[in-house]
């Protein structure tokens, strides 16, 4: 078996340091760093969101960490309540988060980008989500996609 990017209990990586040392210094004791015995590393946390006239305010985060990690960057997704959008939502449930096509600028950047960055911006696609459910808009600038042009396999409409 290959070494991971986290390395080993007993011989933590400088990067997994500095992810924890990035989660706890921006959300406190709100996400817990779960280490399962063969799948990949993951944070859990509980979000209150503060939106009137949404019956669930606490939504239950996971962001996992992939195995090509911090190349690939991690992925989130919202456990409780369930939720599913034609929008921005992978099939699988995990939330599209941002353009690859606007590059390392805008989007995930391997040198600077945490988990910290997607947690964040999973907290924000959680406030489009109810926004657009509630007026019909996704907030922000959405890319113009062709309806002829076939999605990638992950990701539906």
């Amino acid at each position: 078996m290959s070494s991971q990017w986290w390395g080993t209990r007993s011989n933590v990586s400088p990067r997994l340091r500095l992810e924890v040392e990035a989660m706890r210094t921006t959300f406190g004791d709100t996400f817990k760093l779960v280490v399962p015995q063969s799948d990949p590393l993951y944070w859990q946390g509980l979000v209150e969101v503060n939106l009137d006239g949404i019956a669930q305010r606490e939504h239950l985060l996971k962001i996992l960490y992939p195995h090509d990690y911090p190349n690939r960057p991690a992925e989130a997704y919202i456990l409780k309540p369930r939720i599913y959008s034609e929008k921005h939502q992978y099939e699988d449930g995990q939330l599209c988060l941002f353009n690859p096509k606007d590059g390392e600028q805008y989007g995930w950047n391997p040198a600077r980008s945490t988990a910290v960055t997607v947690t964040a911006w999973a907290i924000q696609w959680i406030y489009a989500y109810y926004t657009w459910r509630k007026t019909g808009d996704w907030p922000g600038i959405e890319e113009r996609v062709d309806p002829n042009t076939p999605l990638p396999p992950r990701h539906r409409r």
